[in-house]
């Protein structure tokens, strides 16, 4: 019992995995509580049963399978550019002072750009369909990870570079065995942090010339006071999002296992 509220301490598998589904349960039991006793209104607040209830017709009548496949293409579309822009970018400011001088203060002053405010900026160069929003979505993980992996390639220590310098390592060997293990055993966590940042701008990516999308049916069904199924497609994402978040530390062990050994 004194482990579960030592500072810092650490539980069980068992306990941890007891105490999480217990949270939940909890959880649970306050919203059915709280609907039954009449505390918050239905049109407000719907049952968890109303909510559950909502997702047959969600399957046979608003092709939720199909309006989720499309978020997660311009999710993973739109992560996957993010990426491959942010990593090079990144690693040549964080590496070379003349990159550094250059662009460093733009890359610390995109973050402050309201994404949502320049919808229409994407709009007027790549139109409105999936290219837009793919644009989109992209940008507006660009703005938060560029930021982080030039600070990750500045925090590999010193050490490292001035023994690979001691030993005669050329620049692109500094590149290939000391900054990018040690980014690389960084960033795939880093990403999977920022991993719900593309879901926050869905919504407004898929409302453009709406076309379909979890998202859309998020705004659309909460705007016509379907609350129950706004609930439902809200556990949707958060249970998509869960998966997305594991998923992601696969990938960190079998790119870094010496950090799980």
């Amino acid at each position: 019992m004194n482990s579960l509220f030592a500072i810092r301490g650490e539980l069980s598998r068992r306990t941890s995995v007891t105490l999480q589904v217990s949270g939940v349960l909890l959880l649970l039991a306050l919203w059915s509580i709280t609907c039954a006793t009449g505390l918050v209104s239905s049109s407000i607040l719907p049952s968890p049963l109303k909510v559950l209830g909502t997702y047959h017709e969600l399957h046979y009548q608003d092709a939720m399978v199909r309006n989720l496949g499309y978020s997660l293409y311009l999710n993973i579309a739109g992560y996957l550019e993010a990426i491959v822009v942010c990593l090079p970018l990144g690693f040549l400011i964080g590496m070379f002072p003349i990159f550094d001088g250059l662009f460093s203060k733009q890359v610390e002053s995109i973050r402050f750009i309201p994404i949502t405010a320049i919808t229409g900026l994407f709009m007027s160069w790549f139109g409105l369909e999936d290219l837009m929003k793919v644009q989109f979505l992209a940008f507006g993980i660009t703005v938060y990870l560029l930021p982080v992996v030039v600070q990750r390639v500045r925090e590999a220590p010193m050490i490292y570079q001035q023994t690979a310098f001691t030993l005669g390592a050329s620049k692109w060997q500094m590149l290939t065995t000391v900054f990018l293990p040690y980014v690389k055993s960084k960033i795939v966590l880093d990403i999977k942090v920022l991993l719900a940042i593309s879901w926050t701008y869905v919504i407004v990516a898929e409302m453009v010339n709406n076309t379909g999308g979890i998202g859309a049916m998020m705004f659309l069904t909460g705007r016509n006071g379907q609350i129950s199924k706004t609930f439902a497609l809200l556990f949707v994402i958060i249970i998509v999002g869960y998966i997305q978040d594991k998923l992601f530390l696969v990938i960190d062990w079998v790119l870094n296992p010496h950090k799980y050994e």
